[in-house]
């Protein structure tokens, strides 16, 4: 699990391929609420031990489902195999959760994708920034 680099809390922490282990991971990092964003690397392809969404998926308050998509169609010109990618995201307690894949052109090229939205998605987490006031989303 990889948190932004040059951030006052960055840190790593390698885990083996175990739902349980990844899921009790991901909850350590978010619930301490001092965490706003966790990214991981790997574990989000076909294979059997590939789990990571799954974990990810398990612990989500609110899943984000715009994450996977953007980063499959934002690949899938530079390889097709992008769309085997099960890379998710989402929210739990105020914390921004992204699943990356484990190569690190893929992890590059899927967080060049990502990169622009995740400080609005913070915002928006932390309560940082709302909507203005003539934003709406009752009926029109």
């Amino acid at each position: 699990m990889i948190q932004v680099k040059d951030t006052p809390s960055y840190s790593e922490k390698k885990i083996s391929d175990d739902v349980d282990l990844i899921s009790k991971t991901l909850m350590e990092g978010a619930d301490e609420g001092e965490v706003d964003l966790i990214i991981t690397t790997g574990g989000t392809g076909l294979a059997p031990r590939d789990v990571t969404p799954e974990a990810t998926q398990k612990v989500l308050d609110i899943e984000i489902p715009g994450l996977g998509e953007a980063m499959r169609m934002g690949t899938f010109e530079k390889t097709n195999m992008s769309i085997l990618s099960r890379a998710t995201g989402g929210i739990r307690s105020g914390c921004l959760i992204i699943n990356l894949p484990g190569s690190p052109k893929g992890v590059q090229e899927c967080l060049n994708v990502v990169v622009g939205s995740i400080h609005h998605a913070l915002e928006m987490i932390r309560g940082w920034k709302t909507h203005g006031e003539e934003a709406s989303h009752g009926p029109i």
